[in-house]
């Protein structure tokens, strides 16, 4: 969405939810679209255990990535964040709460987001 004040255009800060059973656990995603970018929290209950910003740059074909708060062992939120940023071309932070002990629930959650970025290209 875009407003206007004073004559500016500027794009104001969306919410989209969704949710999915994703091997019998429940999954909800919460996006919030920022300007230039958007943050994805990815989980089953609600906390924020770790985040990861990435970005893309004109010296690299890889987006830059970095973990800005959480456990340095697990790369899934850098991973994550890193594809999605190389995908849409915006600056991208994921929080991602799901345990990552099985790497299918993580292909199979990333899908469902790539599937709804396709679905609602609007909030992403």
């Amino acid at each position: 969405m875009i407003a206007v004040e004073n004559g500016v255009e500027f794009e104001c800060l969306t919410v989209h939810n969704f949710s999915e059973k994703i091997l019998e656990q429940p999954v909800h995603f919460h996006v919030m679209k920022l300007s230039g970018g958007f943050f994805l929290w990815v989980g089953s209950a609600p906390t924020l255990s770790n985040m990861a910003v990435s970005m893309s740059s004109r010296y690299d074909s890889m987006p830059l990535s970095t973990l800005i708060m959480g456990d340095p062992s697990d790369t899934t939120p850098n991973s994550l964040a890193q594809r999605l940023a190389k995908k849409t071309k915006k600056q991208v932070f994921v929080s991602y709460s799901l345990p990552t002990t099985d790497s299918s629930l993580s292909l199979l959650v990333e899908n469902r987001i790539k599937k709804e970025m396709e679905l609602h290209p609007e909030h992403f």
